[in-house]
């Protein structure tokens, strides 16, 4: 399994970032092709205090492939698109192999 991860700093505009994002971008996100898990958390701190981080959105996917074709198709682009629109420069897009207890060694030498 893989997923897609945006982590986003904290916005200027806190309730007009919510608004948008619940209202508008979730739905856009939701209609990924192949998207079998999506996971929101609000960044409360960190274990050295403060932190600029405000939101992390977690896409999970069966492969790559899958991920790929669902960032390729009509509802990623206009997924996409309207993230560059409003949070581009908030957002950092990452990708990850995911390790379960059923395969956690799977990154071991």
């Amino acid at each position: 399994m893989v997923k897609f991860i945006a982590l986003y700093k904290k916005p200027d505009d806190v309730f007009a970032f919510d608004k948008h994002y619940t209202e508008v971008h979730i739905p856009l996100v939701k209609k990924l092709p192949g998207l079998r898990q999506l996971e929101l958390s609000k960044i409360t701190g960190s274990a050295i205090g403060e932190t600029p981080e405000y939101l992390l959105c977690e896409m999970y996917f069966d492969t790559k492939d899958a991920l790929d074709a669902a960032l390729a198709s009509p509802a990623g682009r206009a997924a996409g698109k309207d993230l560059m629109g409003f949070a581009a420069k908030y957002a950092t897009l990452m990708y990850a192999d995911v390790a379960s207890r059923e395969n956690i060694n799977a990154f071991e030498d």
